[in-house]
């Protein structure tokens, strides 16, 4: 039987080759771009649609394989093309801050009310009922936000 380390150094060598695996063949780009697909198109039956775009990939793909070879076979000049190529993901944004308050900022910090007239705060009050954000506010806080 064999020891709990080796097993577990089985599994990470199992998940390393299939990450290598997932890496060389561009397949979570391909995942996400058809993800995105998806839900741009929300088709009544999306297995259909999935089934349909990964058959319309296989024939690009199958097509860039075949001008491939004939431009490899007619001018061996011509460096190839891959046939998946890797599309770049977009970065996300990074993270905006405000400036750096002080503990001193903090303590001192006077609260600007601005008063309103009786049809504003019905109105804020109805808007901040129906509003899952502020589910939590007690009756105090709805009064005086």
């Amino acid at each position: 039987m064999a020891s709990p380390s080796s097993y577990q150094a089985e599994e990470d060598e199992s998940l390393k080759g299939c990450e290598l695996y997932v890496q060389k063949h561009g397949v979570q780009q391909v995942l996400k771009d058809c993800i995105v697909h998806l839900c741009i198109s929300k088709p009544d039956r999306p297995m259909k649609f999935l089934r349909e775009h990964f058959e319309k990939l296989e024939k690009e793909e199958n097509r860039q394989i075949l001008t491939q070879q004939k431009s490899d076979s007619h001018d061996e000049e011509v460096s190839p093309t891959p046939p998946n190529p890797v599309v770049k993901a977009r970065r996300r944004r990074g993270g905006v801050s405000a400036e750096v308050y002080t503990e001193e900022d903090a303590v001192s910090y006077v609260r600007k009310v601005i008063p309103k007239d009786y049809k504003t705060m019905t109105a804020l009050a109805k808007a901040i009922s129906k509003n899952v954000l502020f589910a939590h506010l007690d009756d105090n806080e709805r009064r005086h936000p």
